[in-house]
């Protein structure tokens, strides 16, 4: 896989050139801590006040996933799952807490993103935190054999121009997956058969608002790269290896 070669003011259109780097770092040093309802959970997450990856903010699609999850629980039981683009950690610390989830966070090469979340996780009471990965899209993934059976994310499309190395990383993940073998060497096959979701397969959730020629770059994006995308309603799609078995869904 080619290394994504970019900076952080590369995933935006412009930068703020009325901005200096002292500002910019003094900003990223201060926090604030903010309640955020969950189904039938709030969490306590402490945001920075400032971030250039957008690391600090708990989006729309976030809240959305959550609720959606909530209602298809089972399709994700027994899953071992990564999220990409975490930011605080909340959603993860949400399964986590909630379904008892084996997931593992990943955002942005950035160590103060992964501080962030283990704070986050042990304020809510998740010790010890949850295993991290720095990785920036595109760049040859920490993980030679991943085994996640589901990646998930949630409005992580902001970036338009970082969707080729964002499909270059789903690529990698769905296409290299190995799955786990547990002691008895005989896998996950029992839990598959009753999951109606595929495996390997990317689940998002994308409530953010941007122009639809723009967002239609990453699907076709992924189409072009082999993968195929399902909508399943309110504005959650799976997206898999197109020869992976389709799934079924009826909203």
């Amino acid at each position: 896989m080619d290394t994504a070669l970019f900076s952080p003011s590369s995933l935006f259109g412009g930068s703020d050139s009325n901005s200096s780097d002292e500002e910019n770092t003094e900003a990223r040093q201060n926090f604030v801590e903010r309640r955020h309802q969950f189904p039938e959970m709030e969490l306590l997450i402490q945001e920075f006040s400032f971030h250039q990856m957008n690391a600090n903010l708990l989006w729309p699609g976030t809240f959305a996933f959550a609720e959606w999850i909530a209602q298809h629980t089972s399709w994700l039981s027994g899953s071992r799952i990564i999220e990409l683009g975490s930011g605080t950690g909340a959603l993860a610390i949400f399964l986590s807490k909630s379904y008892q989830l084996d997931i593992t966070t990943s955002d942005y090469d950035d160590p103060d993103i992964e501080e962030n979340i283990a704070h986050n996780c042990q304020a809510n009471g998740v010790s010890p935190a949850l295993p991290h990965i720095r990785h920036s899209w595109g760049d040859v993934f920490p993980v030679a054999d991943p085994d996640w059976d589901l990646i998930i994310a949630s409005d992580i499309l902001l970036y338009v121009k970082q969707y080729e190395n964002l499909v270059k990383t789903l690529c990698f993940l769905l296409k290299s997956y190995k799955p786990k073998v547990n002691e008895t060497g005989s896998g996950t096959s029992e839990e598959k058969d009753t999951c109606p979701l595929p495996r390997p397969a990317f689940l998002m959730s994308w409530r953010r608002r941007i122009g639809k020629e723009d967002e239609s770059l990453f699907f076709t994006g992924c189409e072009k790269a082999g993968l195929e995308v399902n909508h399943l309603g309110s504005r959650v799609y799976c997206i898999k290896p197109k020869e992976t078995s389709a799934i079924e869904y009826v909203e």
